[in-house]
């Protein structure tokens, strides 16, 4: 189907001169001055280059100056840590504070918890980490040595001490 067509590259076209603001900008009319005659008018609308026109002076960018005092910007972001992530064992400190207090370890897991909402709502990601790590070892503790004791008393009543 395409028998006898050449395919023959565009010559590459240069880069832009000057800034995105500068290029992008709808270029300014002026009226052409009186003393150019028609048939030089003509010539010059139909130059495809309009740096080169006598009716336009070429101006420098004025973008560009900004751009040689500017070194090396820097933008800073601020990326507030996502709290939410961070866990605070309320419910099982709560459930261990009401039936499972051995020791008194699930109040001080319950005061934990309640440092780590704290600490979230401050944004202080460390020290939320921090204390929801104690707050889930005071947790494990009360539940392991609560369910241990509970384990205990069934063999207790299970299997009394009156043999021995």
């Amino acid at each position: 189907p395409f028998e006898g067509v050449a395919w023959t590259p565009r010559p590459p076209q240069g880069p832009p001169q000057g800034c995105f603001a500068c290029i992008a900008k709808a270029p300014t009319l002026r009226q052409a001055s009186p003393v150019l005659s028609p048939s030089s008018a003509v010539y010059l609308m139909e130059s495809k280059s309009c740096k080169g026109d006598s009716l336009r002076p070429a101006v420098p960018c004025k973008h560009s100056v900004e751009k040689k005092t500017m070194t090396n910007p820097t933008t800073v972001i601020e990326i507030y840590p996502d709290t939410t992530e961070v866990n605070d064992y309320y419910l099982w400190s709560i459930f261990n504070f009401v039936y499972l207090n051995f020791c008194c370890l699930g109040f001080i897991a319950l005061a934990y918890s309640l440092k780590v909402r704290d600490k979230k709502l401050l944004n202080d990601l460390n020290g939320a980490v921090e204390d929801a790590k104690t707050a889930r070892l005071f947790n494990i503790t009360s539940s392991a040595l609560a369910t241990f004791c509970i384990i205990l008393i069934f063999i207790f009543l299970r299997y009394p001490l009156t043999d021995y």
